[in-house]
């Protein structure tokens, strides 16, 4: 018996090894694909979508936009052309939710600083207080990296439709009018085709965590094609 296992070897050696590639490629090919959702605006929350869009079921992206950031340049979607970018909403001003959501954003901030692929976006929702000076201000005192993170103002309607017409990320039904005002935790995860593929509470370290899991996921699905 020895010898018949001594005289094969060679094969069962060859046979062992095959049957470890073969059934690592059957592992990776039954094995369900880890991919991120395409939210559209009728699998969202209804309290949060514009009323015209609330049976949309596909093909919705961030609308285009012009707003200035806090060095005075006008911020486009051409910025974040073939970007993956985080987004939110917040003003200088707030003394609640909006401290522990920047203090979270720069938490990613640090953890993309060498991540050509992906920025920030922070929209005030105050832009009548928030202009370019206090924005520059608040991102000397907060840590903003300008290249890495555009805090933007700009006309208040501009910034309200994209709010609740394009991030589906607050319930307020105010269209930007002078006493207006939405405040949401809500972080918002944008793809390079400006489609949205996750929303975090800004507030919460757990779904800081998963926010960046689920950008790593996103950049993966990218090196995939």
């Amino acid at each position: 018996m020895l010898q018949f296992f001594s005289k094969f070897k060679f094969f069962f050696v060859v046979l062992g090894i095959l049957s470890v590639f073969i059934l690592y490629f059957m592992y990776n090919a039954l094995k369900p694909e880890n991919r991120l959702p395409v939210y559209q605006p009728n699998m969202v929350n209804p309290e949060l979508v514009d009323s015209t869009l609330l049976d949309v079921k596909k093909y919705h992206t961030i609308a285009d936009f012009s707003l200035t950031n806090q060095n005075g340049e006008t911020i486009t979607q051409d910025n974040y052309k073939d970007k993956i970018y985080v987004a939110d909403f917040f003003f200088t001003t707030c003394p609640t939710i909006c401290p522990i959501m920047t203090k979270n954003m720069v938490t990613v901030q640090q953890a993309i600083l060498d991540d050509d692929d992906v920025l920030l976006l922070s929209h005030t929702v105050t832009p009548q207080i928030d202009s370019v000076a206090q924005l520059k201000k608040y991102a000397r005192e907060k840590g903003v990296l300008d290249h890495k993170w555009n805090l933007v103002t700009g006309d208040k309607k501009q910034i309200y439709q994209l709010a609740r017409k394009s991030y589906l990320a607050v319930k307020t039904d105010g269209d930007g009018g002078p006493f207006d005002m939405i405040h949401t935790e809500n972080f918002i995860l944008v793809d390079k085709e400006k489609r949205i593929r996750g929303f975090y509470d800004g507030t919460q370290p757990e779904e800081i965590e998963k926010l960046l899991e689920d950008l790593k996921v996103l950049k993966d699905g990218y090196n995939q094609e």
